[in-house]
Order: C-alpha cells, then sequence, then structure tokens
C-alpha cells in the first residue's frame, strides 16, 4: 500500500512542485519494542546531515553534491537553497554537515561542513556559516571560517561533524584525507578535532596555543576518519566515532592534547589483509585507547543521544547509523559506560549516514544513496 503525497510549494522562492509515492510506515522488531519507520521524503541525493529549524517543523537537508534544500514533516522539499558554497564533489567529498547556530534565532547564521578544491587536484575540509535569508530561499553573506590545511585528500576521508559546546564553542571533527601518518602531525589539521569560535577564531585555552609547530586549532589528534560528532546531554562533554580500516570502528571522548593513537594504536588491518605499517598494536603506550570499539565494523556515520521524553524506553541510549551494517546501532548507557548494543532496522537494507533526534521526540535518518530517504522512527512500547 502507498499514499500520495502532493509536494508543493510552500516555502516560497523557487520550490518544487511534484507528485510523488510515499510508502506506509513500516515495522520492525527490537528490544524494547516495535520500531515504526516513515518516510518523510525520498528522492534525496546522497544526503549527509540534516538540522531542524526552531519550529521543529522544518529541517534543512544537505545533499553530496552541493545542494542545501529546506523540508518539512508534510513531506515538502525546496529547490536547492542559493549562496551554497562551491563544493569538491568527488568520491567521497561534497557538502557534508550543517549546524544552526546556538544564538540562530536572532542571527539566522548557518553553518556548513563542506569539502573545498584546492591546489593540483586536491582538497580538504572546510567549514564556513551564512545568514538564512527571511524567505528561507538562500544563505547570504557565506563566509569560510576554518580551512583544513594543508589540502590532502585525492576524494577520501574528509570527516567531518560540527558540534557547538555549551560554551558557545565549535568543534570540528576531522578526517586524515587517508593520509595515515598526518594523523600524529600537529602542524597539520588531518586526523584532529579542531575548536574554534563561532567566527573562526582560536580559544586560547586551546592546548597547543603558542606552541611551535603546531596548529593552535588542535583540540585533539590521533584520528582516522571521523564521521559522528555529538555532545552528551548529561555530561555536557563531546563524543565523537570515528572508521577504522577493516576493522577497529571506535567512539572517542576527546580530551583537550591527547593523542587518540591512529595509525600507532589500532584494532583493524588494511583492506589488502595485511597490518597497517605503522601500527604497534592495539594500544600504546602514550595513547589513549577508545572509550568503545568493534572488531568488525559497522561503518558508523552520524550519532544522536536519546534524552527525549516521548519514548522513555530509549532514555539514556546513543544512536548511531551504520552503512555497511547498514543498521542503526542502539548502545545502552549507564553514565559513560556502553551496557548493551542491538542492532535495528538491518531488513530496511539501506545505509545509514545521519542520525537526529527532533524536537519531537522522534528519531530521524538519512539514508546514503542516489535516491536517499529522509525517515522518521518511533517506537511502540510493550
Amino acid at each position: 500500500m502507498h499514499r500520495h503525497v502532493i509536494r508543493s510549494a510552500l516555502f516560497g522562492v523557487g520550490c518544487a512542485f511534484s507528485l510523488q509515492l510515499v510508502a506506509e510506515p513500516q515495522e520492525y522488531p527490537s528490544e524494547a519494542g516495535t520500531v515504526r519507520v516513515k518516510e518523510i521524503i525520498t528522492g534525496l541525493e546522497n544526503p549527509w546531515g540534516l538540522a531542524f529549524l526552531p519550529d521543529g517543523k522544518r529541517m534543512l537537508v544537505t545533499e553530496r553534491p552541493g545542494h542545501l534544500r529546506l523540508v518539512d514533516l508534510d513531506g515538502h522539499l525546496s529547490e536547492p537553497l542559493a549562496g551554497v558554497p562551491d563544493v569538491f564533489a568527488r568520491s567521497q567529498g561534497g557538502l557534508l554537515d550543517v549546524r544552526l547556530s546556538p544564538d540562530f534565532q536572532t542571527d539566522r547564521l548557518v553553518y556548513l561542513s563542506y569539502a573545498e578544491a584546492g591546489e593540483q587536484g586536491m582538497a580538504g575540509t572546510a567549514v564556513g556559516r551564512g545568514r538564512l535569508s527571511e524567505d528561507l530561499s538562500r544563505l547570504e553573506n557565506f563566509e569560510v571560517i576554518f580551512r583544513q590545511q594543508p589540502k590532502l585528500s585525492s576524494g577520501v576521508h574528509f570527516g567531518s561533524r560540527l558540534v557547538f559546546d555549551g560554551d558557545g564553542h565549535l568543534f570540528v571533527a576531522l578526517g586524515e584525507n587517508n593520509q595515515r601518518s598526518t594523523a600524529q602531525d600537529l602542524d597539520k589539521h588531518q586526523g584532529k578535532v579542531v575548536r574554534i569560535r563561532p567566527d573562526g577564531s582560536v580559544p586560547q585555552d586551546n592546548p597547543y596555543v603558542g606552541q611551535d609547530g603546531a596548529r593552535p586549532e588542535i583540540w585533539s589528534y590521533g584520528h582516522r576518519n571521523q564521521q559522528g560528532a555529538a555532545l552528551n546531554p548529561w555530561s555536557g562533554v563531546l563524543w565523537t566515532h570515528e572508521h577504522g580500516p577493516r576493522g577497529g570502528d571506535e567512539i572517542n571522548i576527546p580530551q583537550a592534547g591527547k593523542n587518540y593513537g591512529w595509525p600507532l594504536a589500532t584494532h583493524g588491518i588494511n583492506y589488502s589483509m595485511l597490518p597497517i605499517p605503522e601500527a604497534k598494536g592495539k594500544t600504546v603506550p602514550g595513547t589513549e585507547p577508545p572509550h568503545h570499539v568493534w572488531t568488525k565494523s559497522p561503518g558508523v556515520s552520524g550519532m544522536a543521544f536519546y534524552d527525549a521524553e516521548r519514548f522513555p524506553a530509549w532514555q539514556h541510549s546513543l544512536f548511531i547509523g551504520a552503512l555497511v551494517d547498514q543498521s542503526l546501532i542502539r548502545l545502552r548507557l549507564d553514565g559513560d559506560r556502553i551496557v548493551g548494543e542491538e542492532r535495528l532496522l538491518k531488513d530496511m537494507g539501506s545505509r545509514i549516514r545521519d542520525v537526529r533526534v527532533g524536537p519531537d521526540g522522534f528519531l530521524y535518518l538519512l539514508t546514503d544513496a542516489g535516491n536517499g530517504k529522509l525517515l522518521q522512527v518511533g517506537l511502540e512500547s510493550r
């Protein structure tokens, strides 16, 4: 059974009108009850990140080829917004994460991370911001506030997720561009978490401010390809996760100035089945062990802590999308300890790129495909 959904021009300038078929909600089993999945939008081109607007009914969604669109919960989809920067849309590169300013109600600033082209065909991650126009049709006065230096990617391992902390600092979780050794180099941004102010300036309490040969934006280092980051709502502390190579996907709680090991310490091996050349073991003195590790890589992407009241059975859970495993991972927490894991929605057969908790208490997922979907996920408790 399907229902007809009319997507009409409700957003003002340059909005789409189309007739599409959206499937009826599907149900899947879980430890906490029946999980119900509803399609909100189909036909997105490799969506990567989403951010809810303050009204709780509309959101901005990025598509990796370089489009930023407005979606509402009734299934209306805008034409691409104007004012978005040109992106390096090659392989894993393109338009990546989106985050609203903590002061969006007054400044209307939208932050984007994306792959930016450099010289000789190489690229790196950049972060910029622009003001969302009153008619919701464009980003105005877009400016770049951070550039990963140097640009070393031929199209892979850009990261990246954006997270504001409670003090208004912006964390950017970066990949190492598949240049393994750079994750240990403090004069490069590859394989780092960086911490900047909303305008791109450097907080003076960053751990490497004033140190010769080190980039002052760096918060932590020794990361591989970080595609999930979120602020723990109970502790106010940043959590990130990253792809291992063949095996060794991991969760970290990055602390200032700490080394998280890659490529010296890893639970994975190369895709060729050979050891990582630089690796000295699963744990190495002077590096931090992962907070949690998967010996078989699920291909983690997106991260959201569940602290909403709507579904009590999901309280104190951490949800993570899985690209390779094609599932939604639910980790049960006791404080910071991970005390249980289940894989949801495996029968759905979708690569899950992003997961967020909506203001209404539902989960919202983006599936990674040329015909990607925005899904609303809820729970019918036993």
